[in-house]
């Protein structure tokens, strides 16, 4: 008798530390910009589901933006990261905010979704078109965001501007630009279509959004300073504050980065989770709605995907 409970204690220490081990060895750490940006919850909804149907211990690591979260997952210490296509691309290429800072251990594990992003006014105010920023206070720079730059670039260039035809408001990332707006300082804030700090805004101050120009021309002039970057329409949702009616806007792809020493096995249990999980996933963030199983690896992407990516999208 003595043995016997000898060996059950025994064994069930023996299960108690190989599942702890196990545990420890599945935390997940899942970077992000910061608070308020589609990065931060788009990570905390991706998160969610880690823990609660893919069996992972996934922790939420915002940061200030892709400059300091991309080198953090290029070295391993996240395990994944949110970041859209143009920052990936610089990040890894050495490009940009990333001039003589290549990060190439980086590798994209999905194309999540469309990011649909626009220029953000008060609702009352005289501008109605992108031509009529000239001479208006618009938030750039984007110290933290470094590529944020290029994509309002390709967006002024839409309307025929450059930066040179704005007040440039200096910010360090897209939170502050929209704070800037709510103090009074900017006319003008870009931030991603359904933003959370955009409905923050919008329940002190009524926001619209401006629509791009759709005609060969405009649209020729926006990609040729961004390539990935295309038009698309933002419908009239709940959580699209400032779009009224169907809205054509600025759009370009939001992406789930890893390393390229994150497991085959990790990678494709997460890639599986989320397809298994798009509800739940758009629950907590609606923009996952947008997410297309069969658009999760695209070979138009011109950053390497991690391989685990690869062959699990040839084997559907």
């Amino acid at each position: 008798m003595t043995i016997n409970r000898f060996s059950a204690l025994a064994a069930g220490l023996i299960a108690s530390v190989s599942l702890l081990g196990a545990a420890q060895a599945e935390t997940v750490g899942v970077g992000t910009m910061s608070q308020g940006t589609i990065s931060y919850s788009t990570g905390s909804a991706l998160a969610k589901v880690m823990n609660e149907e893919m069996n992972l211990q996934a922790r939420v690591q915002p940061n200030s933006g892709e400059t300091t979260l991309l080198p953090l997952i290029n070295s391993g210490d996240f395990d994944f990261g949110i970041a859209n296509v143009l920052e990936v691309y610089e990040a890894y290429h050495g490009e940009g905010t990333f001039a003589g800072r290549e990060q190439p251990n980086l590798r994209v594990a999905a194309a999540m979704y469309p990011l649909r992003t626009a220029m953000f006014v008060r609702e009352d105010s005289d501008i109605y078109t992108l031509d009529d920023l000239k001479g208006k206070r618009v938030t750039f720079g984007f110290s933290a965001m470094g590529s944020i730059s290029v994509v309002m670039e390709s967006l002024l260039a839409n309307a025929g501007l450059t930066p040179g035809d704005i007040q440039p408001v200096m910010v360090p990332n897209v939170v502050a630009g929209a704070e800037q707006l709510q103090n009074g300082r900017a006319d003008a804030f870009f931030f991603a279509v359904g933003g959370a700090k955009t409905a923050e805004v919008n329940a002190v101050i009524p926001l619209r959004v401006i629509p791009m120009n759709t005609d060969a021309a405009s649209v020729a002039r926006m990609q040729e300073v961004f390539p990935e970057g295309y038009i698309a329409t933002a419908p009239p949702l709940p959580n699209f504050a400032g779009v009224s009616e169907p809205t054509p806007v600025l759009t370009y792809d939001n992406m789930l980065v890893t390393n390229a020493s994150v497991s085959d096995e990790r990678v494709k249990a997460v890639i599986e989770g989320m397809v298994n999980n798009i509800d739940a996933l758009s629950a907590g963030m609606p923009l996952f709605r947008g997410l297309n199983p069969d658009q999760i690896y695209k070979a138009s992407i011109q950053t390497p995907y991690h391989p685990a990516v690869i062959e699990w999208a040839s084997n559907r």
